[in-house]
């Protein structure tokens, strides 16, 4: 959907919109006018979207998700998973209270399973990896006598990270392109290989299925490209209110000082977000969103130059320096 829109599919995405906490007060009914666009730019600004101003197949999975809250539903492992704020809500309350799910992305996988069962055995609730009415009720009692620490989620990241001193030669990389970069990205593949890095390339243009690559090869790390015409350079890195990727975030960072020094006029910003490639990987990633495509690959000794002492500094030191 896009602005000038008419049609009961715009009333349904205003109604979303509203029950998501961006009520369209002064738009008008079915018609995608200036002010339900400007409410979509916000959710997808607060979201970790990107503001596009229209409701592509990305925004409108997150407007979905939005509508959930903890109790509206039974959570549970099925396939597809169950995606959804209520499944964000339980693993950030699981996880402050001490049991671990993996990182807070709203997908209902099998680690939130086991721990969800673990919580209901530790408690002594019925054992079902089910979360309904008498789990929830069990979690909110819980949580309201611990603290607002990190989480036990953000400790295992920073305890996996931290464990032991690395090389480059030491990592598992899967670098990604979506569209037209596939030489930078080899460039990228090439050097890393050089260094006896172990890496896996990846052109799948569907962003999950490249996570799930990643996932699949038990990365150590993950690094994308794509191109965005006439937009600022920038090093994406997940994060969400409740969650954010200490590795990740420490990767971008570095790659955007490399970046600085051996390509000066590119200095990229750093933006944690919510896309499906960061959500969905398992482990620290970044993906790198250039402007366009042939400056890029003009340019791409340089930015894999970058990338590679980036890379470097990272494996030894994952994690930022206390500011």
């Amino acid at each position: 959907m896009t602005p000038g829109q008419r049609g009961e599919a715009v009333r349904d995405l205003q109604r979303r919109l509203g029950a998501a906490g961006f009520p369209p007060a002064g738009a008008e009914a079915g018609f995608f006018c200036a002010v339900t666009e400007a409410l979509l730019r916000d959710f997808q600004r607060v979201r970790g979207l990107r503001d596009t101003g229209s409701c592509d197949e990305e925004t409108w999975r997150a407007i979905v998700e939005a509508s959930w809250r903890l109790g509206d539903r039974l959570l549970m492992l099925v396939a597809p998973n169950l995606r959804g704020d209520d499944v964000s809500e339980l693993q950030a309350t699981l996880a402050q209270i001490g049991f671990d799910c993996g990182r807070v992305d709203g997908i209902f996988g099998p680690a939130t399973s086991r721990a969800l069962e673990d919580f209901q055995h530790n408690s002594g609730l019925y054992v079902d990896g089910v979360c309904g009415a008498g789990t929830v009720r069990a979690l909110q009692v819980l949580a309201r006598q611990t603290g607002s620490g990190p989480g036990v989620t953000a400790v295992r990241e920073l305890e996996s990270l931290t464990a032991t001193a690395r090389t480059l030669a030491d990592l598992r990389v899967v670098v990604g392109q979506f569209g037209g970069l596939s030489a930078l990205s080899r460039q990228l593949v090439q050097a890393l290989r050089q260094r006896s890095a172990t890496v896996l390339a990846t052109d799948e243009p569907d962003p999950p299925a490249q996570a799930a690559a990643a996932n699949r090869f038990a990365a150590t790390v993950y690094v994308g490209f794509e191109s965005d015409p006439g937009g600022p350079p920038t090093l994406h890195y997940y994060a969400v209110p409740q969650f954010e990727s200490a590795g990740g975030r420490a990767l971008a960072r570095r790659i955007a000082e490399c970046c600085d020094v051996a390509v000066p006029d590119l200095r990229p910003e750093v933006q944690g977000m919510r896309l499906p490639v960061l959500r969905e990987t398992r482990m620290p990633a970044v993906l790198f969103t250039l402007g366009d495509v042939q400056p890029a690959l003009d340019r791409s000794g340089s930015l894999v130059g970058a990338m590679i002492d980036a890379l470097e500094d990272w494996a030894g030191k994952p994690l930022l320096s206390p500011d």
